[in-house]
């Protein structure tokens, strides 16, 4: 795995003789060149994930596989992590949430591996596929009827579709009742906006669940969690709980917006299914960018580097997807032979209800708005800027508006024919907050339903 140490190019804003950092506007400008001057020093170079972090960056689809399937020599336990140990690494540094110790199973290895792993997948074993379907659908509805009637015809679906559909889908998924499905949601969002505290709320909703559970078993994620033979205390049940949430999340709305953004861009070939989108994005843009953070177990050599025991080496999904060495066999590789959802025996164990759930997203909202497009070109839509994750930062459409808003049917799924159940009140309300012109004086006359937005949803699905 030679390769030449000689750069073709600096990345704008990178100094010739310091690490690459991947954080900030420069490489949120331009990840794909910040991955190809990498993958000029060899299958890793070290970068800067934080300031003053460093860590080893594979960007080699080889090398990568080679780390993530051989598990005796690169292990996850971050408590091994030489820098953290020696006080090098900030207190307050953004990598300590993504990067630091949790009792989950992503950062176990071996026997403790394996059993947590063992709980997450049986658990999720049990959670049927036309389920899946039929939350995606019903949250799809229930968010598209929030911003289809705005006269304007406009919507900007990141915030408003792509990051709210898969927080209401798991709220569902964990048997959350309203009010602590609202602090779920806001402590993992505040957790991946960085907002003081949210750990905190996340931890603390989390934490009455599983005692709301004790007391009234359901059929649930969470229930089946607690009631798994592996036995795991309350402690690990919130754990995995994280990891779900943490791991489910974030990359799927990333998927769903870049997946979106993809089918309605200028150069995706009409007559496509969804599902190509879905797997273009898995493969060219990586929701997961920088991440699965190993530590060799003794000093290994990468090409020309040698890599020191307890350092540890970020996995790039996205470099290693883009490793222009697989174009020369890249069509006899399987469709799901990216490395999107990892692989090894730390690979997502989500991976199928994960693209499930992206796949049916982006159909509802095509079925429920066949006209929607792109108010600008794929070419020109913002990336965020995060090392972690590869992410949209607005996704803005048109569309034409819709002067009835959708409401539940007899049936659950959503519909805007004769014979649909009234929609509750913030069905009718638009983005600005303004009661649509098509509402009904009553519906008029009533106040914007208290109470965060699983509330709201749970409310909208009772037909209150």
């Amino acid at each position: 795995m030679q390769q030449p140490t000689e750069s073709s190019h600096i990345p704008p804003g990178c100094p010739a003789h310091e690490n690459v950092r991947l954080y900030g506007s420069a490489f949120g400008a331009d990840p794909d060149g910040h991955y190809a001057h990498l993958r000029a020093a060899g299958p890793s170079a070290p970068v800067d994930i934080a300031p003053d972090v460093e860590v080893e960056l594979v960007t080699s689809y080889d090398a990568a596989l080679y780390i993530l399937q051989n598990p005796a020599s690169f292990v996850r336990d971050s408590r091994r992590w030489n820098a953290l140990n020696e006080g090098r690494v900030p207190a307050d540094s953004p990598a300590l949430p993504m990067m630091g110790y949790r009792p989950n199973a992503l950062f176990s290895d071996g026997a403790a591996h394996a059993r947590l792993r063992q709980v997450v997948t049986e658990s999720l074993a049990t959670v049927d596929e036309r389920q899946i379907v039929r939350l995606t659908q019903q949250s799809a509805d229930y968010l598209i009827g929030r911003f289809s009637a705005d006269p304007s015809g406009q919507a900007e679906l990141m915030a408003s579709y792509a990051q709210p559909l898969p927080l209401l889908v798991f709220s569902q998924l964990f048997g959350c009742p309203p009010e602590l499905g609202d602090r779920v949601i806001a402590g993992i969002s505040g957790i991946f906006e960085g907002t003081p505290g949210a750990d905190e709320i996340l931890g603390g909703a989390l934490a009455e669940l599983i005692a709301l559970k004790h007391r009234s078993p359901g059929l649930d994620l969470t229930t089946r969690l607690m009631q798994h033979p592996a036995q795991l205390s309350d402690e690990e049940v919130l754990h995995q709980l994280v990891t779900l949430l943490s791991g489910g999340t974030a990359p799927l709305a990333a998927t769903i917006g870049t997946s979106t953004a993809l089918y309605l861009g200028e150069e995706w070939q009409a007559g496509l299914p969804v599902e190509s989108a879905v797997s273009h994005t898995l493969w060219n843009y990586a929701p997961i960018a920088n991440y699965a953070a190993h530590y060799p177990t003794h000093d290994v050599e990468l090409g020309n580097r040698v890599i020191r025991a307890n350092d540890p080496v970020l996995i790039s999904f996205a470099g290693a997807n883009t490793d222009p060495k697989l174009n020369v066999h890249r069509e006899q590789l399987s469709a799901k032979a990216h490395l999107g959802f990892g692989a090894g025996p730390h690979a997502c164990p989500a991976k199928d209800p994960a693209f499930m759930i992206a796949v049916t997203a982006v159909e509802s909202l095509l079925k429920r708005l066949p006209d929607v497009e792109l108010r600008q070109p794929f070419s020109t839509l913002a990336w965020v800027p995060s090392p972690w994750s590869r992410s949209l930062v607005t996704l803005p459409v048109r569309f034409t508006s819709r002067a009835v808003p959708f409401a539940l049917g007899d049936s659950g799924q959503a519909s805007s024919g004769i014979g649909a159940a009234t929609a509750p009140a913030d069905a009718y309300v638009t983005q600005g907050g303004q009661t649509t012109a098509g509402s009904a004086p009553a519906r008029q006359a009533q106040p914007q339903r208290k109470g965060g937005l699983f509330s709201r949803f749970v409310a909208w699905t009772r037909g209150e």
